[in-house]
């Protein structure tokens, strides 16, 4: 899975399902997509953007190749003041807000970062497991697609495939199995699709955790 930027409670029922998760951050930055920025709730009760402060990268760059503006901490502080509920853990200097803020934890670079909060996050619900990136792994770069995910599965020694159910479209069951591999996917979301940042601000993560662990299920 790509790492994203605080992602919904849904995200991380990955880490329930699977002995070792294995962060995507060899493949293309997808700038829409939600690897940097999350919507959080604004003063009027509005969700809006907020985005990671990234130094300007090549179209084709990788995650992996990401680092953060030089005045990326400066932006970030600014940009806070728009949402109500993450400005006032700022202010507190809430720790998890603390970890969020701390954009140097990754060297600048911002795969670390990335990986590194959600390694946090899941100690914090009680779901810490084996986190890989999968650039750290010596795989062919002429690979794409699920041949490229098989890849990493024989690499790690894997016999079952865990993906979200957005998954579906994209790989064939008899693929794997020709590899050795038992595809599965986690079965549609019924929890909350807020921010996990956003819910462990507000609620106790033991209750977060329950609710991720209650909607994770592997179907065929």
């Amino acid at each position: 899975m790509q790492p994203y930027f605080v992602p919904y409670p849904g995200y991380f029922r990955l880490f329930a399902a699977a002995d070792i998760v294995v962060m995507f951050d060899c493949v293309q930055f997808p700038r829409r997509g939600w690897v940097h920025r999350n919507q959080f709730a604004t003063a009027s009760g509005e969700n809006d953007w907020l985005t990671l402060p990234i130094a300007k990268a090549p179209r084709d760059a990788l995650i992996t190749d990401l680092v953060f503006s030089v005045d990326a901490r400066e932006r970030i502080d600014t940009a806070l003041s728009r949402f109500p509920l993450l400005h006032a853990a700022q202010t507190s200097h809430h720790p998890l807000m603390d970890r969020v803020l701390d954009l140097g934890s990754g060297d600048g670079n911002v795969a670390t970062y990335l990986c590194g909060l959600v390694d946090h996050i899941t100690s914090m619900l009680g779901l810490k497991r084996t986190l890989l990136r999968s650039s750290s792994l010596a795989v062919a770069p002429e690979l794409r697609g699920q041949e490229r995910v098989i890849e990493i599965c024989r690499q790690v020694g894997a016999t079952h495939y865990v993906n979200p159910p957005g998954g579906r479209e994209l790989y064939d069951a008899s693929a794997f199995a020709a590899a050795g591999l038992e595809l599965g996917f986690l079965s549609e979301y019924g929890g909350s699709m807020a921010s996990i940042l956003s819910r462990l601000l507000s609620e106790p993560a033991t209750a977060v955790a329950a609710e991720i662990v209650r909607e994770t299920r592997v179907v065929p």
